[in-house]
């Protein structure tokens, strides 16, 4: 990845994420992820029910374990929601993103960190290199995130190496499909209607390689000698959501990804 293409698309995704209105300020910020209205709530509301999920069957059980303070980074933070949450919940987290922007990037965070300032570091580093020193860290959660790798072997090395023993790798709300085939055929329509979507940034914003989604197969090959034996938690989303496979076979579609929480254990 050159940095010329990196600092390009960084750049590009703030401008494209605040023409979107994800530039979240005052109240709006710090009810994420439960936002009720804008123009973006009906996807909030599929991510809030990932993040409850998490936060039930993840980090508050690994909690009451360890009977300490989690150290949790929160990788691909944005705006630093997800580290928010955590820390308010007593516990530590590191939002590590490639922006720092204002819009949605780690600047964006600063009212979470005047809230927290003992709980919440901020870094700004890629995925595939990461400056955190080995074993450190109890919770490595992609949030939203995993998608945006160039090389997802050297990713989840990354995450393998920062999990101390009996630490957790947690991916939520990157798409996953049981199909290659669909996820290819996404990749395509997202291709074919970039014009559309993002206009005079869609050469930057698609010039970096991302994996763009996952299926088992891929995080398994990705993973192999990484002792990561993957799990699946079922996340219930709004009943309109858990319809679309069943819209898309009667309409002649392709199956639609899930955003369920994958975790491992490392060996």
């Amino acid at each position: 990845m050159s940095e010329a293409a990196l600092t390009r698309f960084g750049a590009e995704y703030a401008l494209h994420r605040a023409a979107e209105g994800r530039d979240y300020r005052g109240d709006a910020l710090f009810r994420l992820p439960y936002l009720r209205s804008g123009p973006h709530a009906r996807q909030w509301s599929v991510r809030a029910r990932s993040f409850d999920a998490f936060m039930q069957h993840v980090l508050r059980p690994y909690a009451r374990q360890a009977d300490r303070r989690v150290a949790l980074v929160d990788l691909g933070a944005g705006n630093g929601w997800l580290s928010h949450r955590v820390a308010a919940e007593g516990h530590h987290a590191t939002a590590l993103d490639i922006r720092a922007d204002a819009v949605d990037g780690l600047a964006a965070a600063d009212p979470f960190v005047r809230r927290f300032p003992d709980r919440i570091d901020r870094i700004l580093a890629s995925f595939e290199e990461i400056p955190l020193a080995s074993a450190t860290i109890d919770v490595a959660v992609f949030n939203a995130s995993l998608h945006y790798a160039v090389d997802l072997s050297a990713t989840l090395r990354e995450a393998r190496r920062l999990v101390r023993p009996g630490g957790l790798i947690v991916i939520m709300d990157t798409p996953f499909y049981r199909r290659e085939a669909d996820g290819a055929a996404m990749v395509a329509e997202k291709h074919a209607q970039s014009a559309a979507r993002f206009g005079e940034r869609a050469e930057a914003l698609l010039a970096l390689a991302f994996i763009e989604f996952l299926t088992i197969d891929r995080l398994q090959s990705a993973s192999a000698g990484l002792g990561c034996d993957w799990r699946q938690h079922k996340v219930r989303y709004p009943l309109r959501y858990e319809m679309r496979p069943l819209v898309a076979q009667l309409s002649g579609r392709r199956r639609p990804s899930r955003f369920d929480l994958w975790i491992a254990e490392p060996r």
